[in-house]
């Protein structure tokens, strides 16, 4: 009868003893994860410090490596956080600057009419003229601080619907037509007879052309040409800006799109704009589900390129 109890003995004690190293392993594994995770947080400097799979454990396993992927995430975010607090630092610096060089240039003309009681006519009307002009540089720079505010907030509706992009280029170009050919530019146009349909936004497209032929007239001017084509494809429509000026270098290829980033970071104001144009122009191309590109050879060529999702199944009309 003896024997008959020991083999059920054996078999439990077999089974507690597996049990209790389990438990034991689990242990120290939880003992890990919470030890491990309360050094990460006490640091709180985004290492993105993972924890190793050191369980047998399957569940346990698929915990840590939730855990692992949760870490990275929060190491992703809190680098993105960081790039944009330096941008936003960035941007309210350059905004100061670009704010203060005009209005300290009213404020000179304003003192000077003030002060100066004999001006002629002549001049007065002169200053007076300054200080418009700089008084409008302002509200421009604000309306396209508020615009972009608009479209990075995504609080506002773009209202989008079946637009013909041919006749919507050749609208654009036609409004520089007499600007670009009293300047001796060679204008090169190619747009297709046929009807290119996209579903978009008229006023946001309008003003991407707008943008890119007056940054093309800006930037190329050494160059005197500006190349407007329309390439169509069984998936999109490819809108090609180009300009045979001074180009930009490829470390700065990556940069255009900035807020405020000028293609003279010297902030030369011969060839700057505001430095918000063609970020304006990225995120309304973004809004009608499309992309700009950019590829730029300093001194031969630079091509702005919008690229719009075609519709299909659409009949000329």
């Amino acid at each position: 009868m003896t024997w008959l109890w020991i083999g059920p003995s054996v078999v439990l004690l077999f089974l507690y003893g597996r049990e209790w190293l389990r438990n034991r392993r689990l242990s120290r594994s939880v003992t890990y994860m919470t030890g491990k995770l309360d050094e990460i947080a006490k640091r709180g400097d985004g290492s993105g410090e993972r924890l190793r799979l050191i369980a047998s454990d399957k569940e346990l396993r698929e915990l840590l490596r939730a855990v692992n992927e949760l870490q990275e995430r929060a190491r992703r975010s809190q680098s993105d956080y960081r790039k944009t607090e330096q941008a936003m630092r960035k941007m309210l610096a350059n905004v100061s600057h670009d704010l203060k060089t005009p209005l300290t240039v009213v404020m000179g003309y304003a003192e000077m009419l003030h002060q100066q009681a004999n001006l002629t006519d002549e001049e007065r009307s002169r200053l007076l003229g300054k200080v418009h002009e700089k008084t409008l540089e302002v509200l421009t720079l604000m309306e396209q601080f508020f615009d972009l505010a608009k479209l990075e907030a995504e609080d506002s509706v773009l209202e989008l619907k079946r637009l013909e992009v041919s006749e919507l280029c050749r609208r654009s170009i036609l409004a520089y037509y007499e600007l670009l050919t009293s300047r001796g530019f060679t204008v090169d146009v190619g747009i297709p007879d046929e009807a290119a349909y996209v579903y978009g936004n008229e006023e946001a497209l309008l003003r991407i052309l707008d943008n890119l032929i007056s940054n093309a007239v800006r930037y190329g001017a050494d160059g005197s040409y500006i190349g407007l084509l329309v390439k169509l494809t069984g998936e999109e429509v490819r809108i090609e800006v180009t300009d045979r000026g001074r180009g930009i270098q490829e470390s700065d290829l990556d940069r255009v799109f900035e807020r405020l980033y000028t293609l003279d970071d010297s902030r030369n104001r011969n060839f700057q704009g505001s430095g918000l144009g063609l970020t304006i122009t990225k995120r309304l191309a973004e809004r009608m589900k499309g992309c700009i590109e950019l590829a730029s050879e300093p001194g031969v060529q630079t091509t702005f390129t919008v690229v719009i999702p075609r519709m299909k199944g659409l009949l000329k009309k």
